[in-house]
């Protein structure tokens, strides 16, 4: 299923991405089993499908959408500023048109990558950035 193709491509940038910073960020990643350090920030992934559809009229062409969500999860009371920080190289990585393969299945950043408004949980201050993507499977 492309959806799983969609999900392996985006983790897959950012694992390659969060591992290889200066200070390199662990991934949390639906439903696979992560215990964060205390203090630690860490990037929570998640990849929120869209109904998958059928353009054409021969029914050949499948269009899967969706958002990709990355969640940035810093210390409470430690301001907002490190997670902005990194908003903004979650932006530079997946910039709008960017488009990245794995085998036949090309998925495109089709909206730039948000950060949304911040929110703190009990141990945590979380910031969501997400963006849309689009792959078009014959």
């Amino acid at each position: 299923m492309s959806t799983e193709a969609c999900r392996a491509i985006l983790e897959s940038r950012l694992a390659t991405w969060a591992a290889s910073r200066g200070t390199p960020l662990r991934v949390a990643y639906q439903n696979a089993p992560f215990t964060p350090d205390s203090g630690e920030t860490y990037l929570r992934a998640y990849l929120l499908p869209a109904p998958t559809t059928a353009e054409d009229l021969a029914g050949a062409l499948r269009t899967y959408r969706g958002v990709f969500q990355v969640s940035i999860v810093r210390p409470i009371n430690g301001g907002t500023g490190a997670a902005l920080s990194i908003a903004a190289e979650l932006n530079t990585l997946f910039p709008v048109n960017g488009r990245y393969t794995s085998g036949a299945v090309t998925v495109q950043v089709i909206t730039p990558a948000s950060a949304g408004p911040g929110q703190q949980e009990e141990n945590a201050y979380v910031v969501p950035v997400s963006f849309e993507y689009r792959a078009d499977v014959i």
